[in-house]
């Protein structure tokens, strides 16, 4: 069998389960940017609505903020006419497709996922079945339109090598090369933003204390409060990255600076090395605002316009049904469903 050619197809998504933070914009959007201006890929960027009520949302809330994400997604560069920038739940294809990954997948794959021990924790009992599946979905969300690339960080490493092993195992079931087995993007080591409270956890939004995240929706001056108050040790800054082994904290602030400004984190150690916190925090807070205000201005405007974000996604979505349906026809068929 002659293997299978696949178009060159970007796939990602964040789910709108709160507010965009510094973490999503470095460690995700700006890649999503970089990735649609090197003009290799067809790029779609989807806000993974159906993945976000794994576990209860508030239907209001879910609304604005799958909206405040759409408007972060375009503040921060992500262009409609050159992306495919979509609402998952606009795209029925991704819950049909899922439906049958759900009967590809085994049980023994579903429990073995980092993130379902983690999220359902000693109270498995009671988790919705949907957050057990929600690997399934995830390769259903990529696979529907042959993504051969997904950016991901160390978190989601497992769910894209799960995604692989069913489009493996569909592919040998029904001896077909029709799904490709898609490859990590995988993040660089100065994008993986830390919580500013504990600097050996990753920066969430979903955590309970907003002091531990700067948010794109946050204004100059509560940017540079919760920097200023970010977690550090008493030492200085070395000058050469090494010294920063055991102070996750303090390798987290220079790991944001570098990524900020474009910078290896050697060079900024080499601007800064030596220097106090309370002369970092403050060069830090500058840079965070000047690249972060702009982007939190156009959200604010795009927000006054909820009828054109919702544009913009309906078009997105009838984009991406036109990649989307026919894999799924040709899917059904393949497994024998009469069309």
């Amino acid at each position: 069998m002659p293997e299978a050619k696949f178009t060159p197809r970007v796939f990602s998504g964040i789910q709108p389960s709160g507010h965009l933070t510094l973490g999503n914009y470095l460690g995700a959007i700006r890649r999503f940017v970089d990735m649609q201006d090197q003009g290799s890929f067809q790029n779609i960027y989807c806000m993974v609505d159906l993945h976000a009520i794994t576990v209860w949302q508030d239907p209001a809330d879910l609304a604005r903020n799958t909206r405040e994400l759409a408007a972060g997604f375009i503040a921060s560069g992500i262009d409609p006419e050159k992306s495919i920038l979509i609402n998952q739940s606009q795209v029925p294809e991704h819950a049909q497709l899922a439906w049958i990954f759900n009967c590809v997948a085994r049980m023994g794959w579903m429990g073995r996922m980092t993130q379902w021990k983690d999220k359902a924790g000693k109270n498995a009992e009671a988790a919705s079945l949907g957050l057990f599946a929600y690997p399934a979905l995830m390769a259903a969300d990529i696979l529907l339109y042959h993504a051969t690339h997904v950016p991901v960080g160390e978190d989601q490493k497992q769910h894209l090598e799960l995604t692989r092993d069913i489009a493996a195992k569909f592919n040998n079931d029904y001896g077909v090369d029709f799904f490709p087995l898609t490859e990590p993007v995988i993040e660089g080591a100065a994008t993986r933003v830390m919580s500013l409270r504990d600097g050996t956890k990753k920066m969430s939004k979903s955590d309970p204390s907003d002091a531990s995240r700067i948010n794109l929706t946050d204004d100059a001056d509560t940017i540079a409060k919760k920097i200023r108050k970010a977690k550090t040790d008493p030492e200085p800054l070395p000058s050469e990255y090494d010294g920063l082994k055991d102070r996750p904290e303090a390798r987290n602030l220079v790991n944001i600076y570098a990524a900020l400004s474009d910078q290896t984190v050697e060079q900024v150690m080499a601007d800064h090395g030596g220097s106090q916190f309370g002369q970092f925090k403050p060069a830090l807070a500058d840079l965070a605002v000047a690249k972060l205000s702009p982007i939190t201005e156009e959200m604010g405007r795009l927000m006054q316009d909820t009828a054109e974000i919702d544009r913009v996604l309906a078009r997105g979505s009838e984009r991406a049904r036109e990649i989307a349906s026919p894999i799924l026809a040709k899917t059904y068929e393949i497994v024998g469903m009469v069309r």
